[in-house]
Order: structure tokens, then sequence, then C-alpha cells
């Protein structure tokens, strides 16, 4: 029945008139979702403790997505009770304000790692990682022993930074200059990490693998997975609610 204000069979009969109010309803749908964005300085509401990576952590990061590690682990604890029992405090947005591309995942075929820094040893991890079935039995995760096996070849560290400051990372002239030789420091037992942590806050120095005399692919992937979720005390971010990553997986 056609409204006595408005025909609604003239519209959906002509194409054209049809297709135009169409282009108008989602423009002003967009209009008002985006312009807002334009007046804000930025989306991510900051949290105290987030900072860049540190570059052994980086190039941990970079063999967590080179061997598809977000294919069965995710990195976003969403904030329902079931999951934060099991998991810790909810994500927060500024977590992965550094992150490009981020890590959230698609799946958990595996437990989500959002928190995971810390719940374990260095030890745990490396044999986790040789032999999955030896620490939990269940597990149908791959085995990974030639991270242990392969030195870690880089290549020219400022070159990751450089471009990660490009895309708004903020890494100092400093932190570039010093990339390559803050690599090796951070799993060096002997090094002084001192400038290194000053530069890094909660930067973890140590050797990770259990082989100080080499510097493995093991080394960076157990030095990063100890880094994250253990930069920002979660504690004191709760009341900045609008800081959580929102939406389900």
């Amino acid at each position: 029945m056609a409204s006595r204000f408005f025909d609604h069979g003239k519209l959906e009969r002509n194409i054209s008139l049809l297709g135009l109010a169409a282009l108008v309803t989602v423009a002003i749908g967009g209009i008002v979702e985006i312009a807002p964005l334009f007046w804000i300085d930025n989306t991510i509401e900051k949290v105290e403790g987030m900072r860049p990576y540190t570059p052994l952590e980086l190039a941990g990061r970079n063999i967590y997505i080179r061997e598809g590690c977000y294919n069965c682990h995710s990195q976003m604890i969403r904030p329902f009770r079931d999951e934060t029992e099991r998991y810790g405090h909810y994500s927060l947005a500024a977590e992965s304000m550094y992150d490009h591309p981020f890590q959230w995942g698609s799946k958990r075929t595996g437990p989500d790692l959002a928190r995971v820094g810390g719940r374990y040893s260095d030890e745990w991890h490396v044999q986790h990682l040789k032999d999955p079935r030896a620490v939990v039995p269940e597990s149908i995760m791959p085995t990974y022993p030639f991270l242990a096996e392969r030195e870690l070849k880089t290549g020219d560290m400022t070159g990751d930074l450089t471009a990660l400051s490009h895309v708004g990372v903020p890494y100092s002239k400093d932190d570039i200059a010093s990339a390559n030789d803050d690599l090796k420091a951070q799993a060096d037992p002997g090094a002084d990490s001192a400038d290194l942590v000053k530069r890094y806050p909660k930067a973890q120095a140590r050797d990770f693998d259990g082989d100080p005399a080499r510097l493995t692919e093991m080394d960076a992937l157990v030095a990063y997975l100890q880094m994250i979720g253990t930069l920002v005390d979660v504690d004191a971010a709760k009341p900045q609610e609008n800081g959580r990553k929102e939406g389900g997986k």
C-alpha cells in the first residue's frame, strides 16, 4: 500500500531513481561514520608502557609470521568472561598499535597468545617448539627443531626499523643506528644491555635458547613470545574502556 506522503512503488519501479536514492543513503551513512575521524588525532587511545619492538623481538615476530603461527594462534582476547578467565585481561587496541600487520588471527586451533609472555620459562618454550608433545601431550602443533639449529640471519635490521618508522612506529635515529648491535646484545649474557633497556623499557636481555655461544632463530622467536602482553599494566589500564579491542572473531 502506497504511503500518503511518498509513492514507494514509483521509486521501486524506476531503477535510475532507486539507484540515486541508494547512493544518497550510502553517502549520508558514510559521512556520518568517516567525518568524525578527521577531527580526532588518533582512533587508538594510548596506554602507558607501549613501545616499539626491539630488533631481536622484531626478528622473532618476522619468524612467527614466516612460519604461519597466526594460522593457529590468535593474539586478541575478547572482553568475555570465558576468555578473560582463561587467557587474562582483554586485549587493548594500543597493544597492537605498532603491529604491521597485526596478529589478531582468525581462528584458535591452539590457545590465544596475547598474554603468553612470562607465563612459561625460556626452556619450556624451547622444548615446546622443538617437540610440542614433550610438554603438552595432546598438542597437534608441528615441530620446529630447526629453529635452534639455524643461525639468525636478518640482514641489515636498520632497513626494517627505517621502513616501520615511515609508517608511524616511533623509532628514534639512535634506535635505527644501533639496530644491529641491539639485536646481538639482547641475546648475549655478557653484553652491556643498559642502553638497550633504557631505550626499550622492559626489554628482556639474556640467552633465550640455552646456547649462549650462538644467536639462533630460536633466540629471536622466544624473545618475541616472552614479550607479548607484558608491556602494559592492564590493571592500571582497566578504566580506559575505549582502548579495548572490540568485535568478535
